[in-house]
């Protein structure tokens, strides 16, 4: 399956400057799919190993006292002989060996010209465990659950993908049955690789499903075996509690709503711990419209949103006629599905996003994102019914800015708002 990330992996490979690179992601998003991909198309000669399984690397790394020695060590393992330039190394789940973390450093500074790329799906908990990061000696990318578009190349849908890349509403429009068929589709199975390949393969809903909960299972597997056992419980909660915070008309976290009574105390390391796997993001309110956002962060308060969409239907056991029958899908549980939806969509194009809400008022504001210079604020409808008056009330406060309206409507351009089909949300920005 193709995924976007491979162009930024073939810019990485061009570079002059290239410093070795850190793929990140949550677990079971295709980081070593893709990895051995491009190594296997793109270079002569292809070393990978799995640091979570193979001891002798992890030896090499911890006695290594060269990158000399090391890389001559690793092409003995492999039986690769790792050349400059024309050799990928690529080390998985890096988190497992410390030590060749550090080591990205001398490689970038002894032997910049071979190609290494590390992956890790829990580095993110290692770095707060006392692993010290190469700092400036490395590039990093994320890779996300596939997107929609990517959803529609694995369905062998790349006239439609290709129509919604060029713009053109009025062909675009004439289309909508098609696309918003392929979305309820999307909604079910969201965007874990193996789910989608599955679905692509007409391997049937339930199988679909089943794949879905063995990541779940698996994800729960990762909280007993990595996080710390008096956390596990509480990880579970927040865990647990998303798609209901997701489902409420205010989707603010509320700590109370985890366990009753429950302080902030209680459950931020737990948060933080399925902010650090790749499982959950935090979405902060901004207290002002005003670049840059992050000056107006207020950190008390925050959404929290989960990594895929297919995911929130099998957390929730959504039946698949709810999903692919009707309209309801958009619109049930308070739009928590398409707010999801959208939020993966734009963080997949690496959008830093925030909301906004003013105290003792009705007026709320889904996202607000920095694009092109610019705040944007963006507003989420899973109907065709879009009246809102939260929008039009704070563009009329704030008239400097444009907002985006991501709905069940046709593309309509507006002197003070865009509304773009949901289907269409990564390519309408």
């Amino acid at each position: 399956m193709q995924r976007d990330i491979y162009k930024q992996l073939l810019d990485w490979k061009e570079k002059e400057s290239r410093k070795p690179l850190i793929l990140n992601g949550a677990r079971q998003v295709g980081k070593t799919y893709i990895l051995r991909k491009f190594g296997e198309q793109e270079y002569q000669k292809f070393a990978f190993f799995s640091l979570d399984r193979n001891l002798k690397v992890r030896e090499v790394f911890e006695k290594g006292e060269s990158t000399a020695d090391i890389i001559m060590a690793l092409s003995a393992i492999s039986q690769v002989d790792i050349t400059p330039g024309d050799t990928l190394v690529v080390l998985d789940e890096i988190q497992d060996c410390p030590k060749a973390l550090e080591a990205l450093k001398f490689f970038c500074e002894e032997t910049p010209d071979i190609h290494i790329i590390v992956a890790g799906s829990l580095l993110g908990l290692s770095l707060h465990n006392g692993v010290s990061y190469p700092v400036g000696k490395v590039e990093e990318l994320r890779l996300y659950p596939m997107s929609f578009l990517e959803f529609l190349n694995a369905m062998n849908k790349t006239q439609l993908l290709s129509i919604l890349k060029s713009k053109n509403w009025t062909v675009i429009n004439m289309l909508e049955k098609d696309l918003i068929s392929l979305l309820r589709q999307y909604y079910y199975v969201g965007g874990m690789p193996a789910a989608v390949l599955a679905h692509a393969e007409q391997k049937g809903l339930q199988e679909v499903r089943s794949i879905q909960q063995q990541i779940l299972a698996d994800y729960r597997r990762d909280f007993s075996k990595h996080a710390p056992a008096r956390e596990v419980p509480r990880i579970n909660m927040v865990w647990d509690s998303i798609p209901a915070q997701l489902a409420k008309d205010n989707k603010k976290f509320i700590y109370g709503a985890v366990k009753k009574s429950a302080r902030a105390v209680d459950f931020e390391m737990g948060i933080q711990w399925l902010i650090d796997a790749g499982l959950a993001y935090k979405v902060i309110r901004v207290n002002a419209p005003r670049l840059p956002l992050k000056f107006y962060e207020d950190t008390d308060a925050f959404k929290l949103f989960m990594l895929d969409v297919g995911l929130m239907g099998a957390m929730t056991e959504t039946p698949a006629e709810a999903m692919l029958v009707g309209d309801n899908v958009f619109s049930e549980y308070k739009g928590a599905f398409t707010e999801l939806y959208v939020f993966t969509q734009l963080k997949a194009l690496g959008m830093s996003l925030y909301y906004h809400s003013i105290s003792n008022s009705t007026i709320e504001i889904d996202f607000l994102t920095q694009h092109h210079g610019k705040v944007v604020p963006i507003e989420v409808k899973a109907e065709v019914n879009v009246k809102s008056k939260s929008l039009r009330t704070f563009i009329t406060n704030n008239p400097e800015l444009k907002a985006v309206r991501f709905s069940m409507l046709p593309y309509k351009e507006q002197d003070w708002m865009t509304n773009i089909p949901l289907y269409a949300c990564m390519v309408g920005m």
